[in-house]
């Protein structure tokens, strides 16, 4: 018998499934190749692929200008000679930054502490303290390689056997807390999140979710928040987030907050509250785990303990030196989120005018794209008002969901599928992502031409009786 079969794997492991990364991605890698062997000659519809499963705006095809300090400090950092061999190139406040991290760090190629820099913990420190309001803690904050490092960290810290236990997880949620859970062979506790109400968090309906749990044995340790959402873009009122806090305190949670979007909120009548400025204001005692990161070109985050003993911070530092540490121009990328160029500073014009463009840009595609999907036969969309993607409710036919039955597919995948086949546009079905029995949604960024011209195509191939 071979050592390695996937029967020899553990069980838990064969239960993970990540619909970001899932059967349509594969699928559109595979038309990739296919264009990309045979220009104009694939035989395939169209002549690009468009990979809307995930925030990627810098891919071929979307091209949103990358941030130019940050590539700058990158470059310096990476090879420090460019300063010399283009003197022009690079603006004083681009190398000073520079010169400040070398002297931290040395050569990106040596590993940092553990936990990561710690002049960056430290600008991170007082990017939380400028935000909030609110003194933060150096070494109440670790690097990671992206949020998602962060949180599969807490949530296997969190999942205890033998005994049942999970995480509180929101419907919608980004996959990752589901993939993650199922690795320690921990809980999903789906609570649902209110579609009427621009999927606004109900704390009803979370109440239940965890009363529920005691008729299946199950021990939540832990409730997730992801604000701004994922992939609905809902922003947080303050007195939801109070009453949250209050849940976290009854129940005995560990409060998750998921706050990486929290830049992107592009609408002026909302506005995004941490919730450790809200447990600070509460004088709370709730254990609070909040996360955030960059992809500028570059995976990088942090998160930050308040609340949370020192010994289980010891014991988090345990976990996270076994990867000796967080990838370092992840960690330079973070630095230039946490400090962007202040006004008087030679690139902070041009980092203001990129970063204004860039949200303005976002405004605009996400209001011309709910527009039309709210314009199309059978779909609904929630405005999204803090993230990079939309979520529309689509209505499929009885021929359509028997024809993807038939195939063997859940409704929402079959008609993302044919999406792909037709305009080469990578979605994510809402199957991947938890909805309510008998409707269908699918994630996209925006702005993606195409969708309306296929929909009212398929919507012939299957009618409606």
């Amino acid at each position: 018998m071979a050592p390695l079969t996937l029967d020899s794997l553990r069980p838990a492991v064969l239960k993970v499934q990540y619909a970001v990364r899932g059967e349509l991605a594969i699928k559109a890698e595979e038309y990739r190749v296919k264009l990309k062997e045979n220009p104009g000659q694939s035989g395939l519809p169209f002549n690009q692929v468009i990979s809307s499963n995930i925030e990627n705006p810098q891919q071929k095809g979307l091209d949103q200008p990358p941030i130019t300090c940050v590539r700058q400090v990158a470059a310096l950092m990476e090879y420090r000679e460019l300063q010399h061999l283009a003197p022009n190139a690079f603006p004083k406040d681009v190398i000073a930054r520079a010169d400040e991290l070398y002297e931290e760090i040395g050569s990106i190629g040596a590993y940092s502490h553990s936990q990561g820099v710690p002049l960056i913990r430290k600008s991170i420190a007082d990017f939380i303290s400028d935000r909030d309001g609110y003194p933060a803690d150096p070494n109440h904050i670790y690097l990671t390689g992206g949020a998602s490092a962060g949180v599969s960290l807490l949530i296997s810290m969190l999942i205890s056997e033998p005994m049942k236990s999970g995480v509180l997880i929101p419907i919608l949620q980004y996959p990752l807390y589901t993939a993650t859970l199922a690795q320690p062979s921990g809980e999903p506790l789906p609570y649902h999140l209110d579609e009427s109400d621009d999927w606004n968090t109900d704390l009803a309906t979370i109440e239940a979710a965890i009363k529920e749990t005691r008729n299946r044995d199950v021990v939540p340790k832990a409730l997730a928040i992801i604000n701004p959402g994922n992939p609905t873009g809902a922003v947080l009122e303050e007195e939801t987030q109070r009453k949250i806090v209050q849940l976290c305190k009854t129940y005995g949670l560990v409060l998750l907050a998921d706050e990486v979007y929290q830049a992107n909120i592009h609408r002026a009548t909302k506005h995004f509250t941490s919730f450790k400025r809200i447990v600070r204001e509460m004088k709370s005692d709730v254990a609070l785990v909040s996360f955030h990161s960059i992809s500028e070109g570059v995976r990088g985050g942090y998160f930050e303990c308040t609340n949370i003993p020192e010994d289980v911070i010891a014991m988090m530092y345990k976990m996270v030196s076994v990867g000796l540490c967080p990838p370092l121009q992840g960690q330079i990328g973070v630095d230039c989120m946490v400090r962007p160029p202040k006004i008087g500073d030679p690139s902070y014009a041009l980092w203001k005018s990129e970063t204004d463009t860039i949200h303005a840009a976002l405004a605009q595609r996400t209001h011309q794209m709910v527009t039309e999907l709210n314009k199309m036969e059978g779909v609904t969309c929630v405005d999204s008002p803090g993230a990079l993607y939309l979520y529309p409710k689509t209505e499929l036919s009885k021929k359509a969901v028997e024809a993807a039955r038939k195939a063997g597919k859940e409704p929402d995948a079959f008609y993302a599928l044919a999406l792909l086949d037709a305009t080469g546009i990578c979605v994510v079905p809402g199957s991947g992502f938890g909805q309510k029995e008998g409707e269908w949604h699918y994630r996209l960024t925006c702005l993606c031409p195409g969708v309306v011209k296929f929909h009212e195509e398929f919507s012939k191939k299957y009618p409606k009786e």
